[in-house]
């Protein structure tokens, strides 16, 4: 970790809602966030919004329609649709937190953030102090229509270098708490989190 680290802006919200909301970027960059990123957004009365980035949606317009049905695309029309293009790429965020007063807390903003609020990638040592205790993880899993075993390993692959030992074993077990009653979607997520015991 650099002596300095900087946080990053990544994107302005497009909608939101208390529980997610959506930010728009251009392509260019796209290079910084991630699935399983934690990122936040700061309010006018400086409380910041925390949340985990579920999913990255680019949409496709009427010229990608043309020009995926050519023969050969020319490299600048490809560079241009990337930097150039009016759809933004779609960030979407499921909300796991807040802070406020310098106190987070893993419960559900009082409200939402507003259209064009800044959306920025947190750094470490945001990570390192959202994540020390682990109630957020229960937002993960209550999504219904993501795959969050696949989540769950993005967001513990980025955590655990930044974290203890202790941290990610007390993460699985309370995961495994919070799934107890769902055997199935447990498996899976053991599943996935396995490989990430040999990294």
């Amino acid at each position: 970790m650099s002596a300095s680290p900087k946080i990053i802006p990544i994107g302005k919200l497009l909608r939101a809602e208390n529980s997610r909301f959506v930010a728009g970027c251009r392509v260019k960059e796209l290079e910084t966030p991630a699935l399983g990123s934690l990122v936040k957004v700061k309010l006018e009365d400086q409380s910041e919004i925390y949340g985990l980035i579920t999913h990255i949606l680019i949409n496709d317009d009427n010229l990608v329609r043309q020009l995926v049905s050519g023969v050969s695309i020319p490299s600048e029309y490809t560079a241009d649709n990337r930097y150039n293009r009016n759809l933004p790429v779609e960030i979407h965020v499921l909300t796991v937190g807040y802070a406020q007063n310098g106190q987070n807390a893993h419960r559900l903003p009082p409200r939402p953030p507003l259209s064009l609020d800044q959306l920025f990638l947190c750094d470490d040592a945001d990570v390192r102090q959202f994540t020390s205790q682990h109630g957020y993880l229960r937002h993960i899993l209550r999504l219904q229509d993501q795959p969050i075993e696949e989540l769950l390993a993005a967001h513990f692959a980025q955590v655990k270098p930044l974290q203890t030992a202790e941290w990610y074993k007390t993460a699985c077990e309370k995961v495994i708490t919070l799934l107890q009653d769902d055997y199935d979607q447990l498996t899976r997520v053991l599943d996935v989190l396995s490989e990430l015991e040999t990294e």
